[in-house]
């Protein structure tokens, strides 16, 4: 009697460790995946086993007649200049400056400091990857002028560091699980619509906004799970 006594006791305690570190250890998952994508894409690209999917993707938004004229209309060629704005660094760092004052300003430093680290370190890290790399730019007449190499693509990743940290945030800290998803999903949204301007505009192969996107979410993941365990710890301001 007392063996099974202790017998379940065990498994009550294991069950509730699994339920406990499931989520913990899905997101584990999730980055190893992620990264692993990202390498993938890389090592393919280095390859160059990428070439014909990126062209076919990208001769989607050109016109058959003249490759150097993008599809769509005048207004929509504006609109995605300005969407694909959303993920410039200018922009993206007027939104953490705003987010992490308005953070400071509710007293929670440790918070800003997340988000600061997390946009910080992916831009840093987007930034070595393309001088490692150093892919030139797609042979396309494009919307905008283009400064730095193409693999990764700066704007998917960092509007996926930008738009899912912030995501993530809200989403802690949201009331109700409509809130949570509605702002997981405006993140997603955001992310998706900026690597999509890019393919667009003839600046990214499609292979670059593809990598963008694996290591943003991967980074982005990462830095929400750090704070989940400092939120245990009490490091950081718990969700109301």
């Amino acid at each position: 009697m007392f063996n099974r006594l202790v017998s379940s006791r065990h498994v009550q305690k294991a069950h509730a460790f699994v339920t406990r570190e499931a989520p913990l250890l899905a997101a584990i998952a999730i980055i190893g995946g992620l990264i692993l994508a990202f390498l993938q894409i890389a090592d393919e690209m280095v390859e160059g086993e990428m070439e014909a999917f990126d062209r076919s993707i990208l001769m989607l938004f050109r016109d058959p007649a003249d490759i150097d004229q993008v599809v769509g209309p005048a207004w929509v060629q504006e609109m995605v200049r300005d969407v694909t704005a959303l993920g410039s660094f200018s922009l993206l760092g007027l939104i953490v400056l705003a987010v992490c004052s308005y953070l400071l300003l509710a007293k929670m430093r440790e918070a800003a400091l997340l988000v600061l680290v997390s946009v910080i370190g992916g831009t840093i890290l987007s930034t070595l990857l393309k001088m490692s790399y150093n892919r030139p730019r797609p042979d396309l007449t494009t919307m905008s002028h283009q400064f730095t190499a193409s693999f990764p693509s700066g704007h998917a990743m960092l509007s996926a560091v930008t738009f899912l940290t912030l995501g993530a945030l809200m989403a802690r800290f949201a009331p109700t699980r409509p809130l949570q998803i509605l702002s997981i999903s405006a993140a997603l949204f955001l992310t998706v619509i900026v690597g999509v301007s890019r393919l667009y505009m003839g600046v990214h192969y499609p292979s670059d906004v593809l990598a963008g996107w694996s290591l943003g979410a991967a980074w982005a993941l990462l830095c929400s799970t750090v704070a989940a365990l400092l939120q245990r710890r009490g490091a950081v301001e718990r969700p109301a």
